[in-house]
C-alpha cells in the first residue's frame, strides 16, 4: 500500500515551537504545545486528520501514550470509533498483552488491555510524532497480536530523514507535516 503524506496544514508549522538542543545537545526538537494551544490550529489538525479516515470503516483508534492520547480520542469520536490506549507498563488495570522492543541504546515496553481488540476489528495507530518508527512498530505488534486488521496510522509530524515510514512497508502511513532535517 502507498504510504500517503499530509496535505494542504503546512500552515500549521508556524504554530509548532522549534527548541534547539533539547532534550541533549545537537537536537531540534519540534513542540506541538504550542499548536495545541491554539484553537484554530488544534481544530484544524484534528479535522485533517479525521477526513483523511473518514469512511474507512474504523473500528478503534490506538492512540500511543502519552500524546497519542490527546488526539486519539478528538479522533475516534470524529470517525464514530472507539479509543484504546496504548501505555507504559503497569498504568492498565486489568490483564494485558505486552511488547518490548530496542532503543537506540536500550529497550522499552509497551501494553495494551488483552480484551481491548476484537480479531478483525480495523484500526489505526495514532501519535504525535513518527522519528524512527520504533514505538509506532511496538504498537503494531501489539494490535496484530490481538487480531486487529491495520487500516492505517496517524502523525502529526513525521521526521523524514530519520525514514522512520520503512518500517511498515505495507501499512498505510498519513503524516500531516513534514521535516527533512
Amino acid at each position: 500500500m502507498q504510504a500517503a503524506r499530509g496535505g494542504n496544514c503546512e500552515h500549521l508549522k508556524k504554530l509548532i515551537r522549534e527548541v534547539p538542543d533539547f532534550p541533549k545537545p545537537g537536537i531540534l526538537f519540534y513542540d506541538i504545545t504550542t499548536l495545541l494551544k491554539d484553537k484554530v490550529g488544534f481544530a484544524t489538525l484534528i479535522d485533517a486528520l479525521s477526513e483523511h479516515y473518514l469512511n474507512s470503516g474504523i473500528d478503534l483508534v490506538l492512540g500511543i501514550e502519552a500524546r497519542g492520547f490527546i488526539f486519539g480520542p478528538a479522533l475516534a469520536y470524529r470517525l464514530n470509533a472507539g479509543f484504546v490506549p496504548i501505555r507504559k507498563p503497569r498504568k492498565l488495570p486489568a490483564e494485558t498483552v505486552k511488547w518490548t522492543y530496542e532503543l537506540e541504546y536500550g529497550q522499552d515496553t509497551l501494553e495494551i488491555h488483552k480484551d481491548a481488540i476484537q480479531p478483525g476489528q480495523r484500526v489505526i495507530i495514532v501519535d504525535d510524532l513518527l522519528a524512527t518508527g520504533g514505538t509506532a512498530n511496538a504498537c503494531v505488534h501489539l494490535a496484530k497480536s490481538l487480531g486487529a486488521n491495520i487500516a492505517g496510522m496517524g502523525f502529526v509530524v513525521e521526521l523524514d530523514f530519520l525514514e522512520g515510514r520503512k518500517k511498515f512497508d505495507g501499512t498505510e502511513v498519513f503524516s500531516l507535516l513534514h521535516y527533512d532535517k
